[in-house]
């Protein structure tokens, strides 16, 4: 079960919305290769050219707010983003993202305790986010068991197609 994540971190401000994540105008391509192309472009137009697979992301407030498409969490885990950290998600975003097994933690001020580049440890039951390079912790909010078991799995649907697996060889 995926517990800790490590990774070197990307910051991002207040109010990232889903069009700045992956914007509208891509929404006719259908391959997640070529969708994660565009990860982050309405902020940096250079994300994903410079994005290593196994970054996380920490973000102000209200992150993921606008559309309710499930385009932006795909276009993040198509990316490689490991994780996200927010001070708050919207709603519909912090769901698709736990749906499709995107760990995602909120953390008060990380954005402003952590740098960019910096790498860090996120212990997701804990809900503490760790440097690396500073030792300095913060305390997050924790995911319980059920959404870590989600995450692990890969999303909801993987989950229950494993469960329905071990069920039918029983």
């Amino acid at each position: 079960m995926i517990n800790v994540i490590k990774g070197k971190v990307w910051i991002f401000g207040n109010n990232i919305d889903t069009d700045q994540i992956y914007p509208g105008r891509y929404l006719e391509l259908t391959e997640p290769n070529k969708i994660a192309t565009h990860a982050m472009e309405g902020v940096d137009p250079t994300f994903s050219k410079n994005f290593k697979s196994g970054d996380i992301l920490i973000a102000g407030d209200n992150f993921g707010c606008g559309s309710s498409r499930e385009h932006a969490v795909i276009t993040l885990k198509e990316l490689g983003v490991a994780a996200v950290v927010a001070n708050s998600f919207a709603r519909i975003f912090y769901r698709n993202a736990i749906n499709l097994g995107l760990p995602v933690l909120i953390c008060k001020d990380a954005c402003l305790k952590i740098k960019k580049g910096e790498n860090i440890s996120l212990n997701l039951s804990a809900g503490i986010l760790t440097s690396l390079e500073t030792g300095e912790s913060i305390q997050g909010e924790k995911l319980s068991d059920h959404v870590i078991n989600i995450i692990s799995n890969g999303g909801v649907i993987p989950m229950i197609r494993a469960q329905l697996l071990r069920n039918t060889k029983k």
